[in-house]
């Protein structure tokens, strides 16, 4: 392959195909064919770049000019003046909110700025569909450290040493669960990848897969040689249809590579992975049902214990990790347990990715340390609220969350200060709202989500939530009655306190 001198980073996430990258992309490249320029300026599609309110984005190599809100008719002005005269082209730099000052590079800009890489360390900066990119940026060495230098033991200690817990939404730690499936005694075990992203405003998942595919496959080979599994499954909804094909590519790759399949990397460890593709019931979310979903019947949670680790898939030990989980898992591993627990709080380690959306003037994945305040993700990170109105509050959670008050704003991230406010960490959606919601409203949409997404297996979930919901469109139509209010909190706590699985009890 001939040598270029320019390399176009142009984000081909989900959010920008929406924005129109594709044809964008089409025209540029129509455009530096006619220009000569096609052999010289090479351009990459990648995966989310995480900045989604200004899509569709671009990132000028090795100049490191960050070009945003690209249209089709900037083509030609774009090619002739930046590729073809070398002057960047100052109209499609960003402009932060409330300011008239144009900025060109991207680690400048405050969105990106004030985020800590970790688990996005690749997005926007390598092609998710070539195996070789992800391996330049030392992909696969902590699956080759894993299999070639480590035993069963020693791997879980690691990840038990550096305080991961679950980013799907529980946060139990992952080593513990590690261990305690590997001690279970069976010739067949399963390692499970949760990618079913079911929460209103939540696109973390689906953007890591789209940008980097292959650190969820490391992550769980890693797992797979720390419980002695021999096979893996990736559950993804399938309204997911580009996570869905990347997957697939680096699958296919890996397994090329010998990094999945038969004695991998010669060590004699057999580990493959399918992708399971569910048709998007929220409560599949919650691990029991998602397995038995993958066993082919209907998603419905059921009683524990005994628990996964003992008892899950096909009544095997399993393990189920979030997206996000899995991706942290070759840089413990690579960089040891120490290194990764040296970020965060006391209880909480590492980084956390949120999908912040709403009213909100930075719409984007942010990644922060554990311990960061609420309040620099949305005002430092999230460029505050549009239009001068007023912060009221921050949703979290989801619809098993709950909202954080502006009095709250300077709560940090961490799984247990966060619920002392009223809210959960969840699997990272932080919906903004403004003075100009109604928090009743609110409340009456996600218990509508809620109601609508209940498996109907228990009766606390299934009537409880519907009653509630009957209460909640009384009170938003003005018929509410005073012993309304009781009613609702009698009701909520008797659903916390019977229903079977998260999606009630939360």
């Amino acid at each position: 392959m001939n040598k270029v001198r320019t390399q176009l980073m142009l984000c081909g996430g989900t959010g920008c195909h929406a924005s129109g990258t594709g044809d964008f992309q089409t025209a540029l490249q129509q455009e530096l064919d006619r220009q000569g320029l096609a052999e010289e300026i090479k351009i990459i599609e990648t995966g989310c770049n995480g900045f989604c309110a200004v899509g569709p984005v671009m990132l000028v190599q090795p100049e490191g000019i960050f070009y945003q809100k690209l249209k089709v008719k900037d083509v030609p002005h774009l090619v002739e003046e930046h590729f073809l005269k070398g002057r960047p082209v100052k109209k499609l730099f960003y402009i932060e909110p409330g300011s008239k000052e144009t900025i060109s590079a991207m680690a400048q800009i405050p969105f990106f700025a004030n985020q800590m890489f970790w688990v996005m360390r690749n997005k926007g900066i390598i092609d998710p569909e070539l195996i070789d990119e992800y391996i330049a940026r030392d992909g696969y060495f902590g699956a080759a450290k894993a299999l070639q230098e480590m035993t069963p033991e020693q791997i879980v200690e690691e990840v038990k040493i550096s305080g991961l817990r679950g980013r799907g939404g529980a946060g139990f730690p992952t080593g513990l669960k590690w261990e305690f499936a590997r001690k279970s005694p069976s010739e067949i075990k399963y390692v499970l990848c949760n990618a079913d992203e079911g929460d209103p405003g939540a696109f973390m998942d689906r953007s890591v897969l789209e940008a980097d595919p292959h650190a969820v496959l490391e992550g769980m080979i890693i797992a797979a040689r720390a419980i002695d599994a021999r096979r893996g499954v990736i559950y993804a909804r399938t309204e997911y249809p580009l996570a869905i094909r990347r997957l697939g590519i680096a699958i296919k790759q890996a397994r090329e590579y010998g990094l999945l399949g038969e004695d991998i990397l010669g060590t004699g460890f057999d580990f493959d992975i399918d992708i399971y593709q569910g048709a998007g019931a929220f409560v599949c979310g919650e691990e029991t049902a998602l397995m038995r979903s993958i066993e082919g019947k209907r998603g419905m949670p059921r009683p524990r214990p005994p628990f996964p680790a003992l008892q899950g898939l096909w009544e095997k030990p399993t393990i189920l990790n979030n997206v996000e989980t899995l991706a942290c898992i070759a840089q413990i591993i690579s960089n040891g347990g120490k290194w990764f627990a040296g970020v965060g709080t006391e209880s909480s380690k590492g980084t956390k990715v949120f999908a912040l959306s709403g009213d909100v003037n930075n719409i984007g994945l942010v990644e922060v340390p554990m311990g960061t305040t609420l309040r620099t993700i949305i005002y430092d990170i999230g460029g505050g609220v549009p239009g001068k109105k007023k912060f009221k509050a921050v949703q979290l959670g989801g619809p098993s969350g709950g909202c954080v008050p502006e009095q709250y704003l300077d709560t940090p991230v961490d799984y247990e200060a966060i619920a002392k406010v009223g809210a959960i960490m969840g699997s990272g959606g932080a919906i903004v709202m403004d003075e100009n919601t109604c928090m009743v409203d609110m409340a009456r949409f996600f218990m509508d989500f809620v109601q609508d997404e209940s498996c109907g297996k228990c009766t606390p979930c299934r009537e409880g939530t519907r009653r509630l919901l009957q209460l909640l469109e009384k009170l938003c139509q003005g018929k509410g009655e005073p012993g309304d209010l009781k009613t609702m909190e009698a009701l909520s706590n008797t659903i916390k306190d019977t229903a079977l699985c998260g999606l009630g009890q939360t």
